[in-house]
């Protein structure tokens, strides 16, 4: 590795950077609470207690697992089935960390999987953009991820306190708030090319299918390995300097 490496160089991680970083997410933060607000109402309705719904959220930290996991609760808890299925909704952070490997590489192991902790759908296109114009990108990813994770788990604790009158999300249309955020993120920051569009029409189309013929939450792992081996098999063709 060269020191004049540009995967080394917008590999800086900076108190500044992670606080720029916080604050760039705290607009999107700020709906994330609401979303937690619901999960929390249903946590409690499910018979968890409050206390240990807002741990969940602390340490777990996987909205869609978690409300996943709900569905599963009772006085008899499948273990295998719930592992399975927290393992396919969270099985992208796989392809995420695959497509940050470039600039996580030359960091320390500790460093690596810090900055990775608090890696979720938001801060991780923040800073997968952050590294496509040339910047450095893990502020956003560690100071994105912990302004989603502190309002995330402030929401859930205000749902299991108020939570009726934030329950329904989808009424007020704030449901697609993350989506929208993140096809924004993906949009703009990426070249426009052939290439990637294929990619995109595959990985939804496969994921299309897999959600109205396959077994729930399936869809996620079957668009992103659709996407991904198409990505392999067209190479992208890289220019000379």
């Amino acid at each position: 590795m060269t020191p004049h490496d540009p995967f080394l160089a917008q590999g800086t991680l900076t108190r500044p950077l992670v606080w720029a970083g916080f604050r760039q997410m705290t607009p999107i933060a700020a709906f994330v609470l609401v979303f937690g607000a619901a999960f929390g109402l249903a946590a409690t309705q499910h018979g968890l207690h409050a206390g240990w719904a807002v741990a969940m959220s602390a340490l777990v930290f996987a909205g869609a697992a978690q409300f996943a996991v709900l569905d599963l609760w009772g006085s008899q808890v499948p273990v295998l089935p719930l592992v399975l299925t927290v393992f396919a909704i969270n099985a992208r952070h796989l392809l995420m960390g695959a497509t940050l490997y470039p600039w996580l590489r030359p960091l320390s192991a500790r460093r690596r999987y810090g900055v990775m902790v608090l890696a979720s759908d938001a801060n991780w296109a923040m800073a997968l953009q952050a590294f496509g114009r040339g910047q450095p990108g893990f502020g956003q990813l560690l100071g994105g991820g912990l302004a989603l994770w502190l309002f995330w788990v402030l929401g859930t604790w205000l749902g299991t306190q108020v939570g009726d009158l934030i329950a329904d999300a989808r009424r007020w249309g704030l449901d697609m708030v993350m989506g929208c955020f993140l096809l924004a993120m993906a949009v703009g920051g990426q070249a426009k090319n052939l290439r990637l569009l294929a990619i995109w029409a595959v990985a939804a189309g496969a994921s299309l299918a897999a959600w109205r013929w396959l077994p729930e939450n399936s869809h996620v792992v079957v668009g992103a390995v659709a996407g991904g081996l198409l990505g392999m098999v067209w190479k992208e063709q890289r220019r000379e300097p």
